[in-house]
């Protein structure tokens, strides 16, 4: 008899075995690349998609987040994840555009009234479809499914951009979309294109005299140390969207896609207000090193300026860009 039992316990100590094998085979890990420190609103965003499809899916699929551009620069990733040897990733918009040119109405000057706006209309329905109406109708190999945000993005320099004259003549380093080479040159400025990696050095030597990005970035990244004033110029929106990959989106389950999809929504839905929070806690802990924060400042020029360009440039860009702007401008 305790033959038998020696026996009858071993089977089912193997049969356990063999059962929590098949479970860790079932995991399947998946990448997740962006260009900034986890410490940004991509590292929330990240962090909540992965937890989310973590949940859904009972820990068959687990995101792994490589942040800091290990994967590359925003634009080359994108090729990577339309090649399907990236399954997830967050870009600008910006440079969405270099896929899909209309994407870059989601960079329009001042598109957002203020914070409230671009929280609510980053996770409208209607608009997020449309992005994603866009991306599919435009680009092969890959999708969108949410849209995500870093806040607004301002102007860094080593002096103040208080109106609009303050900016006239300055090389300022800007996302290469047709967006930034029309507004910035109608301001009056100089536009030079750079990864964003180059920029830190180059507002050190003087290859440029500003840069444009988002309080939590400029912080992260250090780039307070060789540009040490930043002006709330606000002028547009930091705008994301969370990709995947055709190749993977293709070869999952009807049940995968809905877990990747509301993991997805978790995030359109969760991240903006957070990544608005941490560019408040951002520019309070710089002020706290000395660095200059400038809020007064008189946008009438700015407005001034780009106001007959909003609808005029989404039409120009396309079908698709028209309707997410006016869609955008729709939302109270």
């Amino acid at each position: 008899m305790k033959g038998f039992n020696r026996i009858a316990a071993g089977i089912a100590l193997l049969a356990g075995l063999a059962f929590t094998g098949d479970a860790f085979a079932q995991a399947k890990h998946y990448k997740l690349a962006y260009d900034q420190p986890v410490g940004t609103g991509y590292g929330v965003g990240g962090k909540i998609f992965a937890d989310k499809l973590n949940e859904l899916s009972k820990g068959t699929m687990l995101i792994d987040q490589y942040p800091g551009a290990q994967l590359g620069q925003e634009p080359q990733v994108l090729q990577l994840v339309k090649a399907g040897d990236i399954e997830f990733c967050f870009s600008a918009s910006a440079n969405a555009a270099t896929l899909s040119p209309q994407a870059g109405v989601m960079s329009l000057h001042f598109l957002f009234r203020d914070e409230a706006h671009l929280k609510k209309a980053i996770a409208d329905p209607e608009v997020v479809r449309a992005v994603r109406t866009m991306i599919d109708e435009t680009v092969q190999g890959a999708h969108v499914l949410s849209l995500l945000t870093l806040g607004f993005r301002n102007i860094y320099a080593k002096k103040e951009i208080k109106k609009l004259d303050d900016i006239k003549g300055m090389k300022v380093r800007v996302q290469a979309t047709p967006t930034e080479d029309t507004m910035f040159p109608a301001y009056g400025a100089q536009i030079v294109h750079m990864p964003f990696g180059n920029v830190y050095t180059s507002l050190q030597t003087g290859v440029v005299d500003a840069a444009e990005n988002g309080v939590n970035v400029f912080l992260v990244n250090k780039h307070y140390e060789v540009a040490p004033v930043m002006s709330m110029t606000e002028h547009e929106a930091n705008n994301n969207l969370l990709w995947i990959s055709d190749k993977l989106w293709s070869s999952l389950t009807a049940e995968q896609k809905g877990w990747v999809q509301a993991a997805a929504d978790e995030v359109g839905k969760v991240e903006p207000g957070k990544a608005l929070d941490l560019e408040r806690q951002s520019a309070t802990k710089l002020k706290g090193m000395g660095v200059k924060i400038v809020d007064n400042i008189d946008k009438s020029g700015f407005t001034k300026i780009a106001a007959p360009y909003l609808e005029k440039m989404a039409k120009d860009l396309g079908p698709h860009a028209a309707k997410i702007q006016q869609l955008i401008a729709a939302v109270k």
